[in-house]
């Protein structure tokens, strides 16, 4: 793909020139799929090659229904949301609960965690990456996703309302919920250490 083609559009001109010529739906492909593909990651525990085949069912979909998508909403929501849906189907296909998740923590998304559960400084990052991926593992899916959508993907609560559309004011309670359940997992794994 070309790399000039779609560089001074934004994702929602992209996508409505993608309506009548894929060459720009390529450029979307381009800014998207390792954003997406983390994401997944992110929400699953599916193999490489697992996220590889949602990844590519997310774009044929998006593909498929580009002229439905409303250019006045951002692209990234929508396209997000499509991500979402497409792991919540495969995970009813397995009907199998997950056994952990492929989580890339960067240093910086450690300490925004850390500090929104309180966690002292002191705790290396090494630890507390392991314990923090733990914590995320052992909270409901839909406090985790809320978790993953704040800090890891960096999610306004208008974006996230937009992905899992819901209120703002719902995500807003979703997340202290979700602070909440995680500030109880992180006590469970640190018995004697309370926040």
């Amino acid at each position: 793909m070309d790399e000039e083609l779609g560089r001074d559009y934004s994702d929602e001109q992209l996508a409505e020139m993608a309506a009548h010529d894929q060459r720009y739906f390529g450029c979307l492909i381009e800014r998207y799929e390792q954003r997406l593909m983390r994401f997944i990651c992110r929400l699953s525990d599916v193999s490489h090659e697992e996220s590889e085949d949602i990844l590519q069912e997310v774009f044929l979909k998006a593909y498929l229904n580009i002229r439905d998508f409303d250019t006045s909403l951002q692209f990234s929501s929508w396209i997000y949301r499509i991500t979402r849906n497409e792991v919540i189907s495969q995970f009813r296909k397995r009907k199998a609960r997950p056994h952990g998740h492929a989580i890339d923590v960067g240093d910086e998304v450690i300490q925004a965690l850390a500090d929104t559960l309180d966690v002292s400084r002191e705790t290396e990052n090494k630890l507390l990456r392991g314990e923090l991926i733990k914590v995320l593992d052992s909270i409901d899916k839909k406090y985790r996703e809320v978790l993953v959508l704040q800090f890891f993907e960096e999610r306004t609560y208008d974006e996230i309302a937009d992905i899992l559309r819901k209120p703002p004011g719902t995500v807003a309670s979703l997340v202290s919920r979700a602070k909440k359940q995680a500030r109880a997992a992180w006590e469970e794994i640190h018995h004697d250490t309370p926040l």
